[in-house]
């Protein structure tokens, strides 16, 4: 399931939207920090869907801007994916998993480097993340995206702490 399909439907669910719209909505919603969402897609998905009937063209022409409404078969499927995504517990992929997969192929003071690096990096994102609280919603976010916000410093704080425990197993030769 493609996060970008459930993003665009549901930004058409307050009404009809250019691409560029539906891209402003998400950008405001910080969606480009915890969909990994590729802003270009938005206007393929866009006419994906309407080939596909969730989505029918309520105006097009002025300056080549198109405008898509939801249909219901466009409302039935995005009930039904953020039903999905709701229930479905899948792994986050994460280049740093690949990174610890392979940490026996570095020195000991690049393992160092690089946790001492990421550490620093991470309490940086859980801090600015804390500043962000409440800013979106200035911008015309809902309320409720602070959530996704909380989520994803939670999950920076994870790996943060993982990387402190790490640092003194990599200095004591427990870890790699």
């Amino acid at each position: 399931m493609s996060s970008t399909r459930v993003l665009i439907l549901g930004c058409l669910l307050d009404g009809p939207m250019s691409g560029y719209g539906v891209r402003r909505r998400l950008e405001v919603m910080g969606a480009d920090g915890w969909a990994s969402v590729a802003f270009g897609s938005i206007y393929h998905g866009l006419g994906k869907m309407a080939d596909e009937g969730l989505l029918e063209v309520v105006e097009s022409g002025r300056g080549g801007k198109t405008v898509y409404a939801l249909t219901e078969a466009g409302r039935q499927e995005f009930h039904r994916l953020l039903l999905i995504s709701w229930h479905e517990v899948k792994p986050v992929v994460d280049p740093f998993q690949v990174a610890v997969t392979f940490i026996d192929k570095l020195s000991k003071q690049e393992i160092l480097d690089g946790l001492h690096a990421r550490a620093a990096r991470l309490r940086t994102n859980v801090e600015t993340i804390g500043h962000i609280f409440g800013v979106k919603h200035h911008y015309g976010a809902p309320r409720h995206v602070n959530e996704n916000l909380r989520l994803t410093q939670a999950m920076y704080q994870a790996q943060l702490d993982w990387v402190e425990n790490a640092i003194p197993r990599v200095e004591a030769d427990e870890l790699p």
